[in-house]
């Protein structure tokens, strides 16, 4: 959780509204990473995270019901 020893992009709530960010089409966790890679090092992610972090994030979204999977072929799309 953030706090004022923890920004928000530092923190898996911040995280998680990244992926939410990026799921404009459906994304595997891989895919998630990578473009989370690639918004690190341009500077456009300000914190580092790990990829355990991301699937917590994913977790934690997917627990409230902002996330689906398909059973299928595995991708991650927002809800509604």
């Amino acid at each position: 959780m953030p706090d004022k020893h923890i920004r928000f992009a530092e923190s898996l709530i911040g995280l998680g509204s990244f992926v939410l960010e990026v799921l404009d089409e459906p994304r595997s966790i891989d895919e998630l990473w990578v473009l989370f890679g690639r918004h690190r090092k341009s500077g456009k992610y300000p914190a580092p995270h790990s990829f355990e972090n991301l699937v917590l994030a994913v977790d934690a979204l997917y627990a409230i019901g902002a996330l689906t999977e398909d059973e299928h072929n595995g991708v991650l799309s927002r809800c509604g």
